[in-house]
């Protein structure tokens, strides 16, 4: 009980911390949408180092029993190219692995993956999408992305900020994924 009573408080303050203080500040808006959600079923395009998934699974984890949460993440993994940093599959897995989650990584491209995967997704709270993705294939991508909100899913894109290396995050609405996946398709047609 004493235990138990300690995690819950070390989770508040470290929920606390993502929240309002931590760095980088353009993430702190999805650590408040985990809370405000109370988010179990997170997809993240782009893991990179899992330095944000093991937060992600931190936040959903005070609301939700480990076992509960779901988590896909989507990467290039030992495909990606050399200069962009990030993790093996195999050290992925081993890195998430602690926190007892249900965790599924698919090494493909955004495309590739959720044209596999997209369907399996319903309902998903809380969709982050990673400044580094293959822009053609991003775009291709949004087709499924629809099929995978609910009302009140939460869609982030990590851009770069225009003649700088600041990044942020950009609120996607269910309209904008609409009209993504609308424009995503009608390409598709015209090149078919």
């Amino acid at each position: 009980m004493v235990g138990s009573l300690l995690l819950k408080r070390t989770s508040l303050i470290h929920s606390i911390y993502l929240r309002h203080f931590s760095q980088p500040a353009w993430q702190r808006g999805v650590y408040r949408a985990m809370t405000r959600l109370r988010a179990r079923r997170i997809v993240e395009i782009g893991v990179g180092d899992c330095a944000r998934s093991r937060c992600l699974l931190r936040m959903a984890c005070r609301y939700h029993q480990p076992e509960k949460v779901c988590y896909t993440g989507i990467d290039l993994f030992e495909a990606r190219p050399v200069e962009v940093p990030g993790l093996t599959l195999k050290r992925a897995h081993q890195v998430l692995k602690p926190y007892g989650c249900r965790v599924q990584f698919i090494p493909a491209d955004p495309y590739t993956a959720l044209i596999r995967v997209a369907n399996d997704l319903i309902d998903s709270d809380v969709i982050i999408v990673s400044a580094d993705q293959d822009s053609n294939s991003l775009h291709r991508a949004w087709y499924y992305v629809p099929r995978m909100l609910h009302a009140r899913t939460h869609v982030v894109v990590e851009k770069t900020v225009a003649n700088s290396e600041e990044m942020v995050f950009q609120n996607i609405t269910a309209l904008d994924v609409s009209i993504l996946a609308e424009i995503a398709m009608s390409d598709e047609r015209r090149a078919a």
